[in-house]
């Protein structure tokens, strides 16, 4: 009756020499072509780090400025905009600047990695059910496999620093991204796509000057997510190098400094809560602006 209470499974000795073999394969793999892959995110690179030097040289009143006028032109709301001067503010005058500006270079170019690799696989996606059926598991898994799983394969390839970090992001915050683009064009009104095919326009046509602008409220809530999701993964990320508001909390964790994890974590609430704000609020004006143009 052992069987009934133990759960059977295989042998020990044939599972131990499948991981071993399992791992060696992808040890031979990453000897044979680590290098090539490397040279492959060469530019990504140079973006990271153009983008951390402007972040962290530029002076803080530009930055203030720069990001103050995003959230106006996004949202008209006055309340808004002395919502994220007060939270930048407060992050300064916490002498946690520097690392809040390395924090939103890494977010901004994961976003725009996001978007670059998310839309069009979303737009793949829904002009095919195929496609969709295929893809769909992969996300499932993606958004279900824990985040320090992420950094397992990518430091073996790639080895610690800025881009296997933002790697890791990547994967682990772009899944909203296709998800909801897929969806987006997807819920374009069919009589407005009739309507399209009545005026002769070309499936390009279609797709850049119908079905994408209808679209976009629910895109802007997929960069919303990814954005979001980026963000918590920022911390895990500062285990392979990422720098930014990560490293503190991560300090602060072996150290137990309370206060150093508790400033340096509301600093991320903060700057989240700063871009979902504005991400929100320039998603609903452009719902309203479609509501308009359909009323």
């Amino acid at each position: 009756m052992e069987w009934f209470y133990k759960f059977p499974h295989m042998d020990d000795t044939v599972l131990r020499n499948l991981k071993k073999a399992i791992d060696e394969s992808f040890r031979e793999f990453t000897r044979a072509f680590g290098g090539t892959i490397e040279n492959m995110f060469s530019p990504l690179k140079h973006f990271l780090i153009a983008a951390d030097h402007f972040m962290t040289h530029t002076p803080w009143p530009i930055i203030t400025a720069i990001i103050l006028t995003i959230a106006w032109f996004a949202s008209r709301s006055v309340k808004t905009v002395l919502g994220c001067l007060v939270t930048l503010l407060l992050i300064g005058y916490f002498d946690m600047w520097e690392d809040t500006m390395q924090t939103v270079a890494i977010i901004f170019v994961c976003t725009v990695m996001s978007i670059m690799i998310g839309i069009p696989i979303g737009i793949l996606m829904a002009r095919s059910d195929r496609v969709q059926k295929l893809i769909n598991p992969i996300l499932d898994v993606m958004q279900t496999m824990p985040s320090f799983v992420y950094l397992i394969p990518v430091v073996m390839l790639l080895g610690i620093g800025k881009v296997p970090g933002l790697l890791a992001v990547v994967i682990y915050a772009i899944p909203p991204m296709i998800r909801l683009t897929n969806l987006g064009i997807r819920l374009v009104d069919k009589d407005v796509l009739e309507a399209a095919d009545a005026f002769g326009t070309s499936g390009w046509q279609k797709l850049f000057k119908v079905q994408l602008p209808l679209a976009l409220p629910t895109i802007m809530a997929g960069i919303n997510q990814t954005i979001m999701m980026a963000l918590a993964m920022v911390v895990v990320a500062a285990m392979i190098g990422v720098q930014g508001l990560g490293q503190p909390v991560l300090k602060a964790i072996a150290n137990q400094y309370f206060t150093l994890g508790i400033f340096n974590g509301l600093a991320i609430v903060g700057i989240a809560i700063i871009f979902d704000r504005v991400s929100q609020a320039y998603g609903k004006k452009l719902q309203k602006h479609r509501e308009i143009s359909h009323g």
